[in-house]
């Protein structure tokens, strides 16, 4: 089953940005597309990496030219977002691509990147404490992650929607009760709306998304809640058994998390996603055009 759906957004336009002017000294080409006798697109990517950038004022940036080398958290088990294919090794996805794009800008050749798998309760800390030098993985902004951490963007707007079994009676979040069992991301901004929300409901939680799908296979669980669009990729991997139902009843912003105050990074991420539509509806269409989800760039937020 192909479900058909737009990813627009709730006053914003749907999908990942358009914004700021950087403050920080520059790049040679500020989207990483390349300029009249640059370097031309390789490898069939549409990012370019870019040459003598610099960047005043970001330690992150410091550190990654001063070691040659990035780190970067992303999630692994979200089809069409971040994925790691157990028999090819392939890593694919919209945000490891973004993630891509954004170290590419930063005059580092993606193929070096060091990729690590990190849970969602786990990525305010791994930022924090230096393990990676960003990460992009369906990470919604929220103000209390603000607290601890910096945004740069939103590339992505969507809204947390319901997966469940193919012939599951549960239409829409209003048919959840104290008699349906929902399963999430511990740590994750869905559970928590839960939770919050509907506190008659009971809830379930693992570190990762795919364990709460297999329990919905298994019947153990009665529906998977996060964001729509990662439940639509589940969906078309096993449209036999599961479905997406109902209208999104949130709005989610994906952002890239940063070091705390790094604000120079993320003027520089941000005007990258701005300057760089083009490659940016480039990637959507790659990761998850297929998939029938329409999308369009929203602006990015301003930094401070």
């Amino acid at each position: 089953m192909r479900r058909t759906r737009t990813l627009a957004g709730i006053g914003i336009a749907a999908v990942a940005l358009l914004a700021l002017t950087a403050c920080n000294s520059g790049t040679p080409s500020s989207s990483g597309a390349p300029e009249d006798g640059g370097e031309e697109e390789t490898s069939g990517t549409p990012w370019t990496v870019l040459e003598d950038v610099s960047i005043d004022g970001s330690p992150t940036f410091d550190r990654i030219s001063s070691s040659g080398t990035i780190k970067v958290g992303v999630k692994e088990d979200q089809p069409g977002l971040g994925y790691l294919d157990p028999v090819t090794g392939d890593r694919t996805g919209f945000d490891v691509d973004i993630a891509r794009w954004m170290a590419a800008s930063l005059g580092v050749d993606p193929e070096t990147i060091e990729f690590t798998a990190i849970a969602s309760a786990n990525r305010e800390q791994a930022i924090v404490n230096g393990d990676i030098d960003y990460y992009v993985g369906t990470y919604s902004i929220t103000d209390k992650r603000k607290e601890q951490i910096s945004f740069a963007g939103p590339y992505f707007l969507t809204g947390q929607g319901l997966l469940v079994g193919a012939d599951s009676d549960i239409a829409s979040v209003d048919d959840l009760s104290d008699s349906t069992t929902v399963c999430s991301a511990t740590g994750s901004t869905p559970i928590q709306n839960i939770k919050e929300n509907y506190p008659d409901v009971p809830t379930k939680e693992y570190d990762t998304y795919s364990k709460c799908v297999e329990d919905l296979k298994n019947g153990q669980v009665d529906a998977v809640t996060t964001d729509e669009a990662i439940l639509i990729g589940y969906a078309a991997q096993d449209p036999e058994k599961l479905k997406v139902v109902g209208e999104p009843f949130s709005e989610e912003r994906y952002g890239i998390g940063l070091a705390k105050g790094d604000d120079a990074l993320a003027e520089y991420f941000n005007t990258q996603l701005t300057d760089g539509g083009d490659i940016w509806q480039q990637i959507f269409d790659n990761n998850l055009g297929a998939s029938g989800v329409k999308a369009t760039q929203p602006e990015v937020d301003p930094i401070g």
